[in-house]
């Protein structure tokens, strides 16, 4: 019995995994912090992120506000006018997501010169 729910607790465990890769792959994604970025001055429409985020197309920005409303990053809101207006504003959870982001990117800039240095004595030794 016991050994049932160390199974259990396994299976617990690799679908936490699962989730936390997830999100972790769709806010890594190509997109996805463009989006982020953009909505966290305030809601922002549709067009204006279409035009705000070079080279997205109208299909994956589709794809990626759906992804992100999905996991609870954003909140849509349509208004109901003719046409329809409709706006994508970051929720709490992104806020701190872009906190977060913000200390990672600080991070980045602190070791610049260290990660460019043990890249280039990796590679010098890669290719002896």
């Amino acid at each position: 019995m016991s050994q049932g729910n160390s199974t259990v607790s396994k299976e617990a465990q690799l679908a936490e995994a699962c989730t936390v890769l997830e999100v972790l792959n769709r806010v890594s994604g190509k997109w996805s912090i463009g989006v982020l970025l953009e909505t966290m001055r305030g809601a922002v429409r549709f067009t204006e992120l279409e035009r705000s985020i070079t080279g997205i197309s109208r299909r994956m920005l589709t794809l990626t506000l759906r992804n992100l409303e999905r996991d609870g990053l954003l909140v849509r809101k349509v208004y109901p006018t003719v046409p329809p207006k409709v706006e994508y504003t970051a929720t709490e959870m992104a806020r701190e997501l872009y906190s977060s982001l913000m200390e990672l990117t600080g991070w980045a800039e602190r070791h610049r010169s260290t990660i460019a240095d043990a890249r280039e004595a990796y590679d010098k030794g890669a290719v002896s």
